[in-house]
């Protein structure tokens, strides 16, 4: 009798196995493929280890992992640099303009780094706006925007946004009373920041760099644009990819398992860097921010407005230039709504696309949240466990990987879906289902059981007091959590890449193919519609959720 009990199909049971189902078709099994191809042979379909002799033999191979290691390094270092101060100093400082620098750091953070590049190449390139003006007024010949520099740049101002609402989070929750104490036995001014509020929140800038890290890593659009020949490990296997696939791509296949062990051991390393530094703290009293006086307060502003103005000049710039008449591929005097109707005629299926793909993905990304957090919170078990282990790996796996992953898994029948827009929406699926399943938890933890439990006693069934009582007060985290999953699928390139087609195409990869053709107007007018519909989105979060800022 009790073993019955044990195993009885009720609703959660066939839900839990369900969702395990769908992760072991679509994330596990693919990945197991995917390291399977890559110690198989490209002609016999043998065992081998031929593929990773290749690599660890040849130093293109290792300079192209050595320039991914130089500059995801030299990234996460100059993110903290600029992000870990700017939080500090808008935490104690009072700064004019606060909210609005907050939104703007935020639109910097969650536009494509692609768009960055750009509009950087429109800036800096060799017949860049900046370029010209400093040649023809200061006779300066501006150094190259093109090679490690200019990712650099690209990167760094895209990601310091992670560092900086990381810390500002933390900052937020110190208990002023620890500064009071530290003051009161002499510890003061540079001595107090380091001894005293560094080290509380040092876990959070280390998971704060982490994800600098991973994204820098993960990050193909940016090095493909102007890299110029600096290969990083994305470009390299995208490139080996797109060569092999006459045949078997098993090389590229080794390439990303390798891609996947290095950001897997960056993950538990950092895990367990900050598990064993980390605590928790009751902010009673909570910074109180200070007003600075003269010069010191006009040099602040000075500092953090020119640092929000970088980050935001890609967005600035390719608004600005999508309504510039363009002659081909040339920016020519005046204004046009060329652009504009260029890509409304001819690319207008593009549009469509990113909102009908995203749209589909959003609609199962909620969910598949709304399942997912409840199984794994109020019904756990070995399974739930698994599952919930399952879902660290989106964050682990970069964007081209797992558009390869995906293309060798279901490019044969009878589960035959590349080129078609499922393929696609599966891998806006796995990626960002994450944000929107941590928003869903959280909220979940918020809810009293006994809501649910009183719906039950009242003759509702279980599936039922889910849906009319516990579903009802998740949705505000859901739906939070859902635009930001939105913003970042609008936004996918990595995956979309190498997964579209012609009649698949989306708006970032559209993006992308003209910059590539140097149809800069087209590009701008795309880049401005996609950078508009973030913007709306993210004011649509603003007002969901009633927050300033977005918790990461």
């Amino acid at each position: 009798m009790g073993k019955s009990t044990r195993f009885r199909l009720d609703f959660w049971t066939v839900v839990t196995i369900a969702v395990f189902i769908v992760f072991a078709f679509f994330l596990a099994y693919p990945l197991f493929s995917l390291f399977a191809g890559g110690f198989r042979d490209p002609d016999t379909q043998q065992f081998t280890l031929n593929n990773f002799i290749r690599f660890f033999t040849k130093k293109y191979y290792l300079r192209a992992l050595g320039h991914s290691f130089l500059v995801t390094t030299c990234t996460t270092l100059l993110a903290v640099a600029v992000g870990a101060p700017l939080a500090y100093i808008t935490t104690v400082y009072k700064t004019k303009g606060t909210s609005f620098i907050n939104v703007l750091i935020i639109i910097s953070m969650l536009s494509p780094p692609f768009i960055g590049a750009y509009s950087w190449i429109l800036l800096g390139g060799r017949s860049g706006i900046i370029t010209k003006l400093m040649e023809s007024l200061f006779s300066i010949k501006m150094p190259s925007i093109y090679g490690f520099g200019g990712i650099l740049l690209v990167l760094a101002l895209k990601l310091y946004p992670f560092i900086y609402l990381y810390t500002k989070g933390a900052l937020q929750k110190v208990d002023s009373s620890l500064l009071e104490a530290a003051e009161s036995l002499g510890c003061s001014g540079t001595k107090k920041v380091f001894t005293v509020i560094f080290p509380l929140i040092t876990p959070t800038i280390l998971a704060g760099s982490l994800l600098v890290f991973m994204n820098a890593l993960a990050d193909f659009g940016t090095p493909m644009l102007i890299g110029e020949g600096y290969t990083v490990m994305p470009v390299l296997i995208y490139s080996e990819f797109i060569s092999e696939t006459g045949g078997q791509a098993n090389f590229a296949a080794a390439l990303a398992v390798i891609m996947v062990i290095i950001t897997g051991l960056m993950f538990w390393a950092q895990k367990t860097i900050v598990n064993k530094k980390s605590f928790t703290m009751s902010s009673l009293h909570p910074i109180r921010s200070k007003e600075l006086k003269g010069a010191k307060n006009v040099l602040m502003h000075i500092l953090i407005y020119f640092v929000t103005f970088l980050a935001i000049i890609p967005q600035i710039t390719v608004i600005f230039t999508s309504f510039k008449a363009t002659k081909g591929a040339i920016f020519t005097q005046g204004f046009s709504l060329e652009s504009y109707r260029k890509i409304f005629s001819s690319l207008g299926k593009t549009i469509t696309n990113t909102y009908l793909f995203g749209l589909i993905a959003i609609a199962v990304i909620v969910l598949l949240a709304l399942f997912i957090a409840y199984i794994t919170t109020r019904k756990r078990t070995w399974l739930t466990n698994v599952i919930d282990s399952l879902t660290i790996f989106p964050y682990i796996i970069p964007g081209s990987v797992l558009g390869i992953t995906l293309l060798l898994t279901f490019n044969k029948r009878p589960f035959l879906l590349s080129g078609m827009a499922a393929i696609i929406i599966i891998a806006f699926v796995i990626r960002r289902l994450p944000y929107t399943l941590r928003s869903s938890s959280a909220i979940l933890y918020q809810i009293s059981p006994s809501l649910e439990e009183a719906a039950v006693s009242l003759g509702d069934s279980a599936p039922k007091a889910f849906f009319k009582v516990t579903s009802q007060l998740m949705l505000p985290g859901v739906f939070s959590g859902a635009i930001l999953s939105w913003i970042t699928i609008i936004n996918e390139l990595s995956a979309s890449v190498i997964l579209y087609t012609g009649e698949t195409r989306t708006m970032s990869v559209s993006i992308y193919t003209e910059v590539i053709r140097a149809s800069y107007g087209t590009a701008a007018a795309m880049a401005s519609i996609l950078t508009l519909t973030t913007i709306l989105s993210l004011l649509i979060f603003f007002r969901l959720s009633g927050k300033k800022d977005v918790s990461i």
